[in-house]
């Protein structure tokens, strides 16, 4: 009878062995597909975000931002006015502008920037103001003329300036870019200088009556946001009756943060 009871035991403690030995294999396969799902997800993690094949990697994920851009310096090709003997301009197209990037290469912005040209005439012309307010030619005071020296006779515009831009890329970080641009041209002024007798003079004046209101064309070609302008200024800088007819300049210079 004990030798029955011994043998059933066994036979139970062996059973229970299975048993167990069943349940830990099952539970090593099922952590087998965790384990890989596991790093699968990690692979998932490492992937970079799908990007479109025209679009920069560093291009900004954005449609809309507010940017300061365009800082230019440019020197005149171009003059209708046989006396002007040349002229300089520099300025920021955009001090604060609202930009729409399309994520495909192409931008388009609208803003608000400030520009100053100055026209050099040519000697020994200088620019006068006569009693009806009309800025006229004229010439350094004649007395003993081989003793003036260091002459300059400048006519000046500042100008609030609102472009109207858009940029498409051609390559990677090579631009180009087009522009209308109204000008509201706030000041404008003359500035002499000339030294006669070891005496410097100096004259200036203002309440000029410039045109307010002026349109001008612009186109850039940039590479990592430097580049070349032309800027063509059509309008006149007189009203009629008022000054020189000073129309059609054309200026080039070099552009930075376009």
């Amino acid at each position: 009878m004990k030798k029955i009871v011994l043998l059933i035991t066994a036979m139970l403690a062996m059973s229970q062995m299975n048993a167990t030995s069943a349940n830990d294999a099952a539970a090593s396969d099922n952590a087998l597909p965790q384990v890989a799902t596991e790093a699968q997800d990690g692979d998932n993690d490492n992937e970079s975000a799908y990007q479109h094949p025209f679009a920069n990697n560093d291009e900004s994920t954005k449609h809309w931002s507010v940017t300061t851009s365009g800082f230019y310096v440019g020197m005149g090709v171009k003059h209708s006015w046989e006396t002007i003997n040349n002229s300089f301009e520099i300025g920021l197209l955009n001090f604060a502008a609202v930009n729409y990037n399309s994520l495909h290469g192409q931008n388009i912005s609208l803003g608000v920037g400030i520009h100053h040209r100055s026209y050099s005439i040519k000697r020994p012309n200088m620019l006068v103001r006569d009693a009806g307010n009309i800025v006229v030619v004229d010439e350094y005071p004649s007395i003993d003329v081989d003793q003036i020296k260091k002459r300059s006779s400048n006519l000046n515009m500042w100008t609030i300036q609102f472009p109207l831009m858009f940029s498409q890329r051609i390559v990677k970080k090579l631009n180009v870019t087009v522009a209308g641009i109204m000008n509201w041209n706030t000041y404008a002024r003359v500035d002499n200088h000339y030294e006669m007798d070891n005496v410097v003079h100096d004259t200036k004046f203002k309440k000029l009556k410039q045109q307010k209101i002026g349109i001008d064309v612009m186109g850039a070609l940039s590479w990592n946001k430097f580049g070349l302008y032309c800027r063509y200024s059509p309008g006149k800088f007189f009203k009629d009756g008022y000054g020189p007819e000073i129309k059609n300049t054309w200026t080039v210079g070099i552009a930075m943060g376009l």
